[in-house]
């Protein structure tokens, strides 16, 4: 069964283990969470529940929204997200998933939106070298050649090229969990998770 909470980014910190050791760590706050809605095999095809997180006023949720988070009758959410699952029988509708739920050395996997960088060059985006920065060279910081003369006379797809930058989902695999605090629902993850600070992450359970 795969375990999964939605939270949010607060910043990097460390701490230290009883040796002395400095551990980098990513403190995310996550959950509570709410689950909205159970699928089934039977039903849906597939065995699923959906879960909501942080939480907004009635006013600012559509009216369709409205109607389907109002048979878990907890409020309405700004994040609804889906986690697959063998058993969705042993979640019911309204009930709250907290940190606990993780434990001190669990393997995560945990997704977001990396910053965004805007529009940038080959050596930034792609990490090119560049020409020398020498007097006359004429070549510093620009691709380079990237056609192919008379034949086949066009660019081909997947040329690393100048362009927009960061902005892109992406999942850092394999994790570890070092602390829990569920009365504060924080969580301690080894290491730097994508996003910056506030963003949404999805922490899950790693698949490798």
């Amino acid at each position: 069964m795969e375990r999964g909470l939605i939270g949010k980014k607060l910043g990097m910190t460390q701490i230290f283990w009883g040796d002395g050791t400095v551990i980098p760590v990513t403190v995310v706050e996550a959950g509570p969470c709410v689950v909205i809605q159970k699928k089934t095999v039977e039903k849906d095809g597939y065995g699923a529940v959906q879960i909501g997180f942080e939480r907004r006023t009635e006013k600012r949720t559509t009216k369709p929204l409205r109607g389907h988070l109002k048979k878990a009758d907890k409020g309405c959410f700004r994040i609804l997200k889906e986690f697959r699952t063998e058993n969705p029988e042993d979640y019911e509708i309204g009930q709250e998933l907290k940190a606990n739920i993780f434990a001190v050395g669990d393997y995560v996997d945990v997704v977001g939106t990396t910053k965004g960088r805007g529009f940038a060059g080959v050596i930034k985006r792609h990490g090119f070298s560049g020409g020398r920065a020498t007097h006359g060279s004429m070549f510093h910081r620009a691709p380079g050649s990237i056609g192919a003369s008379a034949h086949p006379s066009r660019v081909f797809k997947g040329t690393k090229l100048p362009g927009h930058m960061g902005n892109a989902r992406k999942t850092a695999q394999n994790l570890v969990i070092v602390g829990v605090r569920p009365e504060r629902n924080l969580i301690f993850i080894k290491g730097a998770v994508p996003g910056s600070v506030s963003g949404i992450v999805i922490i899950k359970d790693a698949v490798k």
